[in-house]
């Protein structure tokens, strides 16, 4: 099991904002409060990853 501080997940996810972490959080990636430190389990994050996937198609309504 590996947790990852705020700046590992946010590079594990390319993420360059403290605004879009947070909004990620907001959407429901779940983080461990510990003392003044936030955690996140990187199982989570691939988890919270796979569930927010979505397939792209090429077609458009007409």
């Amino acid at each position: 099991m590996t947790y990852l501080t705020v700046k590992e997940a946010m590079d594990y996810l390319n993420v360059k904002s403290n605004k879009t972490f947070k909004a990620l959080i907001s959407s429901g990636l779940p983080v461990i409060n510990m003392g003044k430190s936030l955690r996140v389990k990187k199982d989570d994050i691939d988890e919270f990853m796979k569930a927010h996937t979505v397939v792209a198609t090429t077609e458009r309504n007409k």
